[in-house]
């Protein structure tokens, strides 16, 4: 879940390329209409499908039940649902998802935790982008962090940049554990 802008893609494919030599993973893509984010995940050679939903502007637990029905988890150690770019429905559904990751980038400020409460409230794990960009911005890491964890004091934060890969492989140490916890 995220702004639309903030790196979802670009994060996720840093991810997929991180991982896909250790895990099989499967992504569903949520958008209004478009099938261009599981066109660009396909082309990374991950299975991947697109849900639409219809002009809504978030997945629902029943969208993503088909999605997995489409998709098929038989072969599949992680599925990631990429929901509709937007940071006030997607945290209002429930998805049915085991975990929750968010992503605020710099350029978005460090005040999103006050203002978009709920997102960080349902959130495990917020995923801070483009930290490349830190020095361009007024954005002050110690604020959002402390902002966050005063609307959910268990969250583990992630700064990093997806374009540069800084930061990518704790947050992807994260996802490892996940899988391995929820297998065991």
């Amino acid at each position: 879940m995220s702004s639309p802008g903030s790196g979802k893609t670009t994060t996720l494919l840093r991810t997929l390329e991180a991982l896909k030599d250790e895990l099989r993973i499967g992504v569903m893509e949520a958008d209004i209409d478009s099938d261009v984010d599981a066109k660009t995940i396909a082309d990374a050679g991950v299975k991947s499908i697109q849900l639409h939903t219809g002009g809504m502007c978030h997945l629902d637990a029943s969208m993503t039940e088909q999605g997995l029905k489409e998709i098929g988890t038989k072969d599949l150690d992680l599925v990631v649902l990429e929901n509709v770019g937007n940071l006030v429905c997607p945290a209002e559904f429930d998805t049915g998802a085991v975990k929750n990751a968010m992503i605020l980038s710099v350029p978005e400020g460090h005040d999103k935790p006050l203002k978009y409460p709920l997102i960080f409230t349902v959130c495990d794990a917020p995923i801070i982008n483009k930290i490349d960009v830190l020095p361009y911005f007024d954005f002050d890491m110690e604020k959002v962090v402390e902002y966050a964890h005063m609307r959910n004091p268990k969250l583990k934060i992630f700064p990093l940049s997806a374009k540069t890969g800084e930061g990518v492989d704790a947050w992807c140490d994260w996802l490892r554990e996940q899988v391995r916890d929820w297998n065991e």
